[in-house]
């Protein structure tokens, strides 16, 4: 399930692509289907784990892209190893929200990212997560949980300040959103409870097959409920 729109980040085979916080590796996946020289950056070696041993299973099988290459890296956000404008292309997915020096972490991204280089983020979107928070603590009050929620006026202040105009912007999942405010009302670690877990079969349902139903509710629901707010940014 990819949130960001690769067509909108216009990767070419053979861009040096970095995934900030990539996790198991979804949006690395598809960095490497394209072509791009992917880094796929975490702190969690255990996620790392389980998206290079996809990443080298894609290679073997012939899945990527005859230009592709891909590498794993364990590193912080705030302190990313690599030389300024090393990066054709950056992806911070769903990860800012986690860090508590954001604008640090926004400072690195766009130190490492080449002038004209292109950037997608995206965050939880203002008004599914607050429901969310109002809704239960245990969501986000835990250890690597989410620690702001963002307005989008507010955060695209953020990233220009950094040298990043923003292109375009667009919202994503908006058949999340009555997922996570279920399972927040009904207790987020409790698995049992009937009405999330028959959420939870319609969307993996939806990601399996993506029936054309649920494909173009999730089109037309977007603007209205999108859990995901998504930019797209380049480098001045």
């Amino acid at each position: 399930m990819l949130t960001i729109d690769f067509d909108r980040l216009r990767l070419e085979p053979g861009d040096r692509l970095l995934d900030v916080g990539a996790g198991t590796g979804r949006h690395s996946f598809e960095g490497l289907r394209r072509g791009a020289d992917v880094v796929a950056l975490d702190l969690d070696q255990g996620d790392l784990g389980s998206a290079e041993a996809t990443l080298v299973a894609m290679a073997e099988a012939g899945e990527s892209h005859p230009a592709g290459r891909s590498q794993t890296l364990v590193a912080d956000a705030l302190c990313l190893p690599f030389a300024d404008g090393t990066f054709d292309a950056v992806i911070a997915s769903e990860v800012l929200e986690h860090i508590g020096d954001d604008e640090r972490a926004i400072a690195e991204i766009s130190r490492v990212l080449k002038p004209g280089g292109r950037l997608a983020v995206s965050v939880p979107r203002w008004y599914p997560e607050r429901i969310c928070w109002a809704i239960s603590r245990e969501y986000h009050s835990n250890a690597g949980g989410h620690v702001r929620i963002y307005r989008g006026r507010e955060l695209r202040q953020q990233l220009e300040r950094a040298r990043l105009k923003v292109v375009g912007s667009h919202h994503a999942h908006a058949l999340h959103s009555p997922y996570w405010w279920l399972r927040c009302w009904f207790g987020v670690r409790d698995e049992r409870r009937l009405i999330p877990r028959l959420y939870h079969r319609l969307l993996v349902w939806d990601i399996s097959r993506r029936p054309l139903v649920t494909r173009l509710a999730e089109r037309v629901l977007n603007p209205l409920l999108g859990k995901s707010l998504v930019l797209y940014l380049e480098k001045r």
